[in-house]
């Protein structure tokens, strides 16, 4: 017999794996080598790793949910001692014991229904005690009552983020999981999960295992980690006890000689520091009529990076989508260039959608299933450039190197890469319309730190080109890296000076 902070719990595990093994179905490489877990009653086991090293696959395997051309090749998970078996057992078991946090949460969350129907699909309980289930999960993850009422399209990437953990927590499942669960959050947000998180340690017949890049975050609840690598002589996830603070080493590619990789901006010369895009009078408000932002302006400069900074769903993305015109702003006006931008998309020319470009936080949205990463990377070169398909092929590669992306991830569909892969395929296809100006949305949520800062080195890279780049993020690096940071704040821009930055809302 055991205990976890005084609470005694049984030795006998509830869920194990063993020899979790996981391939490539199209060429038998090896994308998760043999990796086993134990998780007792009342446990928090958090995963950790570099990004692309296997960690969400080993969740998938889990759980028996790999994307099509992924196969366990090997390994037994078994649940209070009985074996899942792979198929109708497993789906059986995920029903019934477990609750999940995906990294995209928006994939799970059908954008025409309401929030409440979304938390409350799978409580078997009457009407009212449904609605007061709901209520309760809502004010947990700290969402206004009012957002039972809002449609999941109409939600922020943090919104949808809590929305899924809600709907995850509801029904109090035995097994939760969760997969990067606070990417999308400012701290004060990711510290409700974790208290979410807290509330079920210790908790007998319950337990969590938690995918994170944010260790600290998570380190005080975590009674074990496992921290997986594909590394050579390194393949075996290891589980051990706390603490763990481990990081790891991945290269920064430099995407060519000078420093600067092919594709990015056309070279412009920073003295001049026009603003290639500004914005006046902007005024952006909820489908319901509420106003995020009243009287907005904004001067994006030649090689500069704007960070904007603020609580979740204070409509920091709604911002992005209403300058790169995906969701016109209800007042206000954009100049490219010093002339008028049209507010919607459908009004641009083909040069203006090519100047103004958006990374958006939702790969799920961003890109198409069914296309290779290269030719979704390609398709810009060749619809707006004009590039051969050979041309802009070639050109995509070396965009994905340069964004970080492993050599053979190129040839690769979206579902088998990781989360933080495909943000960058994100970000390297933006880049291929060598855009005059940047839009990025949270670029450095799902990666591990030493990716996040060769993120970072990239920016730096493409700012020498010229292009203005403007970031709407929760981290603090990125936001430090900035030359000016702005606060979304009471439905106003203000500038944040860098010192004062620790007490900014992130």
């Amino acid at each position: 017999m055991t205990s976890v902070n005084g609470t005694p719990v049984s030795g006998s595990p509830l869920l194990t794996a063993d020899g979790m093994t996981v391939c490539r179905g199209s060429d038998g490489v090896v994308v998760l080598p043999p990796t086993g877990l134990r998780v007792e009653s009342g446990q928090v086991v958090v995963i950790t790793g570099p990004s692309g090293s296997g960690k969400t696959t080993l969740l998938h395997a889990l759980l028996d949910t790999l994307p099509p051309g992924l196969r366990r090749t090997a390994g037994t998970v078994r649940w209070q001692g009985t074996p899942v078996t792979p198929g109708r057992p497993a789906r059986t078991w995920r029903r019934s014991r477990c609750g999940r946090l995906g990294q995209d949460p928006g994939a799970s969350l059908h954008p025409l229904w309401r929030v409440d129907r979304l938390i409350g699909e799978d409580l078997a309980m009457d009407r009212a005690a449904r609605a007061s289930r709901v209520a309760e999960q809502l004010d947990l993850l700290g969402l206004p009552p009012e957002t039972a009422a809002r449609r999941a399209g109409e939600l922020s990437g943090g919104q949808a983020q809590r929305v899924a953990l809600a709907r995850a927590l509801a029904a109090d499942p035995p097994l939760l999981v969760l997969d990067e669960p606070t990417s999308a959050m400012d701290a004060e947000t990711a510290s409700l999960v974790t208290r979410a998180v807290a509330a079920r340690r210790g908790t007998p017949g319950r337990c969590v295992l938690v995918v994170t890049h944010d260790a600290n975050l998570f380190g005080d609840l975590a009674d074990a980690t496992l921290r997986v690598t594909t590394a050579p002589r390194k393949g075996r996830g290891e589980l051990r006890d706390q603490p763990h603070t481990t990081r790891s080493r991945i290269a920064t590619p430099t995407g060519g000689s000078g420093g600067t990789a092919p594709g990015f901006g056309k070279g412009r010369d920073r003295g001049k520091r026009n603003a290639p895009l500004t914005a006046r009078g902007l005024v952006l408000t909820t489908p319901d009529g509420t106003v995020l932002l009243e009287d907005g302006e904004l001067d994006l400069t030649e090689g500069s990076v704007t960070a904007v900074v603020g609580p979740s769903g204070i409509g920091k993305t709604t911002l992005l989508h209403a300058l790169v015109g995906r969701r016109p702003a209800t007042a206000g006006t954009l100049s490219l260039h010093g002339a008028p931008l049209p507010a919607a998309t459908e009004h641009r020319s083909r040069d203006q959608l090519r100047a103004v470009q958006l990374a958006g936080q939702s790969a799920v949205d961003e890109l198409n299933p069914a296309h290779r990463v290269d030719r979704a990377v390609a398709r810009p070169l060749s619809v707006l450039h004009g590039l051969g398909r050979d041309a802009a092929l070639a050109e995509a590669r070396t965009l994905l190197a340069a964004v970080g992306l492993p050599p053979g991830s190129a040839g690769r569909r979206p579902q088998l890469l990781s989360g933080g892969q495909r943000q960058r395929v994100v970000l390297a296809r933006a880049l291929a319309a060598r855009p005059d100006v940047l839009l990025l949305d949270e670029p450095t949520a799902s990666l591990d730190p030493d990716t996040g800062r060769s993120v970072l080195d990239l920016l730096d890279r493409i700012r020498e080109t010229g292009t203005a780049i403007l970031a709407v993020t929760h981290d603090p690096a990125l936001a430090a890296h900035a030359d000016a940071v702005l606060a979304l704040r009471d439905g106003r821009l203000i500038p944040v000076p860098h010192a004062d930055l620790s007490a900014a809302p992130a």
